[in-house]
């Protein structure tokens, strides 16, 4: 059903059809950065405040529900103080994979040698195991185990990590029954086969729990643009594969002029956003669909949480604007002349989902190549949006893509070659048997990913992340493998030549990264909380990007302005010490889609000017 009712004012109460009858699991996913914590988070508090048990799930490793709601993540389940009746559980990845390898290890014979243990623990230390062991904690979620799960809450609401992550968490439960189906010997990443049988009865479970319209809807949340909804459309369409056909729409952030006719930026953002809507792809424009208005406030806090869906004044004692704070930030043509002026390179743009790293990637390749230099553009996002961005080709730039099932299919490929040339038939199918398992595309993707970070020893090669909870699990295997190989070689001779990818990272005279954000707190919040990861991996940031500043556009629209406030806000935040090295772009009035586009913001001078606007 296509819902065509009239836009709501911006005040208006949000009643959303997803809530009037709910379904025990509710999934909300979507592109990084259109709100899916926001919604999930709102949508929570109005079932618990309707009487209902809610258990609110965070499956992102980014998550910053502690932010949002005040209360510190855990791994058990934490009453919300302020709304009676909500729990907040967060699957922290690290946290699951010791359980794991604990239950695993109970599952060994009594009479299993401390040698034997020692082995076994270490086929579980890899990044692919804390993935797996994740996904676990996940399917014990679904399958209703547990006292805590099973018989208390009415409702378990899902916030996921971005698209690609999250089509991959809801592919496991089908991939792990499969390859446990016809798998009854030998080990895989998870440890001994006999470990892995123990959770059969439960990915069981879960599938049967997702594919069951009765308890599972999935939310596909989007923005009123053409991107993110070109993005939803594709994960409605490869969840329906999945069995996850109990599909809704959620349109968040649509923006209606505050004074119609007296604004032409605001005239302009509405109409945007209408067109985008009018023109939204089939796979979406059939589903049930909710709209939520673009509010004058961040969601952080119960009131504006409470705010988001209820409509009208939140007081949330936000201050006018704030006086005197001028950010110390230059065009993406100055940062683009100072990346060409070291020769070669790796430039990692990292960051939150939907901040637009790919635009900021893309367009910095550009630029290099308009310096005279050949760039190789690639990204690790399984959304892998670089080549549309592009929108065409470049002499003097390569343009790939890290592919999960391409690097996957070469890497057992390779394995087969080598490990495999010695054995006999048998040795060979137990071989190829333990290689299906869906644990091998992490350790495929790192080795895909250190032979990019190679390249730029010689070369410039600008790499588009995947969003920060999943370009977090990659970091993870290349400091396991740093790890691994500094021991390994540990008092030898040729201990002083080893170079891992890790080391390659944290040298500033090889690898720049680049941290984007847009000018909102949670945005900018977990920029920090980045960095502050990349800190502890001794990998130091070299500067940071704020993507569609609305403070150049000149509106005079009330929402906008009130939203200026919040970016003035985070302008004092960054210019407080948080970058060493501070760019910014503004909101234009068209993405910058082809290299024509992405050429233009980085010139000298940049040709931005006159299309500025809050989009």
């Amino acid at each position: 059903m296509n819902i065509a009712a009239p836009a709501p004012p911006h005040s208006a109460v949000v009643r959303l059809g997803l809530l009037a009858q709910p379904t025990r699991f509710l999934f909300f996913t979507g592109k990084g950065g259109v709100g899916k914590t926001s919604l999930s988070t709102a949508a929570a508090i109005a079932l618990a405040d309707a009487g209902r048990q809610v258990l609110l799930v965070s499956t992102d490793a980014a998550s910053n529900l502690d932010e949002m709601l005040g209360v510190p993540l855990s791994n058990r389940p934490v009453a919300v103080p302020g709304v009676p009746g909500l729990h907040m559980l967060n699957i922290d990845p690290d946290t699951a994979a010791e359980a794991y390898r604990q239950r695993v290890l109970a599952q060994l014979e009594a009479t299993a040698t401390s040698d034997e243990r020692a082995t076994v623990r270490e086929q579980l230390s890899g990044a692919c195991t804390t993935e797996i062991a994740a996904f676990d904690e996940f399917a014990a979620l679904l399958a209703s185990e547990g006292s805590d799960i099973g018989h208390v809450f009415d409702h378990v609401v899902f916030d996921t990590a971005p698209t690609g992550h999250t089509l991959r968490l809801l592919s496991l439960p089908k991939a792990w029954t499969g390859f446990l189906a016809g798998n009854d010997r030998g080990a895989s990443c998870l440890g001994p086969h006999s470990g892995l049988k123990m959770q059969e009865a439960r990915f069981n479970a879960a599938l049967a729990a997702l594919s069951d319209p009765a308890l599972t809807t999935v939310v596909l949340v989007t923005r009123p643009d053409p991107r993110p909804m070109q993005e939803a459309a594709r994960t409605a369409l490869e969840l329906r594969a999945l069995g996850l056909a109990n599909q809704r729409l959620a349109i968040n952030g649509v923006f209606h002029a505050s004074r119609p006719g007296q604004d032409a930026v605001a005239d302009a953002i509405e109409a945007l956003g209408r067109q985008a809507m009018d023109q939204m792809p089939d796979a979406l424009a059939q589903l049930p669909r909710d709209e939520v208005p673009l509010r004058a406030f961040d969601t952080v806090g119960l009131a504006a949480l409470r705010g988001l869906l209820s409509g009208g004044d939140v007081p949330l004692g936000a201050p006018a604007a704030v006086a005197g704070v001028s950010l110390q930030a230059e065009p993406l043509s100055v940062m683009a002349d100072a990346l060409a002026a070291k020769g070669h390179g790796l430039i990692m743009v990292m960051g939150k989902g939907g901040v637009g790293k790919t635009t900021i990637a893309a367009a910095l390749a550009v630029g290099l190549v308009q310096r005279g230099h050949s760039v190789h553009l690639t990204t690790t996002d399984p959304a892998a949006h670089v080549q549309s961005q592009l929108g065409g080709s470049l002499q003097g730039l390569k343009v790939g893509r890290i592919d999960p099932h391409a690097e996957t299919q070469a890497y057992i490929d390779k394995i087969m070659a080598t490990r495999g040339k010695a054995l006999d038939d048998a040795g060979r199918a137990l071989l190829l048997e333990d290689l299906q398992s869906p644990c091998t595309e992490e350790v495929a993707v790192f080795h895909a990913f250190s032979r990019v970070v190679n390249e730029a020893r010689s070369a410039f090669v600008v790499l588009d992340t995947a969003p920060t909870g999943h370009s977090l699990l990659l970091m993870d295997a290349t400091g396991a493998y740093h790890r691994q190989m500094t021991q390994q070689y540990e008092g030898s001779a040729n201990s002083k030549h080893i170079i891992t990818p890790l080391m390659r990272l944290q040298d500033a005279d090889m690898t720049h990264v680049v941290i984007v954000t847009l000018p909102e707190v949670t945005p900018v919040s977990q920029a920090a909380a980045l960095q502050d990861d990349l800190r502890r991996a001794h990998i130091e940031p070299w500067a940071w990007v704020i993507n569609k500043s609305v403070a150049a556009t000149g509106t005079s629209d009330p929402l906008l302005q009130a939203r200026l406030v919040g970016e003035q806000r985070q302008a004092a935040r960054i210019a407080n010490g948080l970058a060493q090295r501070t760019y910014v772009l503004p909101w234009l009035a068209q993405p910058p889609v082809g290299v024509e586009a992405l050429g233009r913001l980085v010139a000298v001078p940049p040709a931005v000017t006159g299309d500025l606007l809050s989009h």
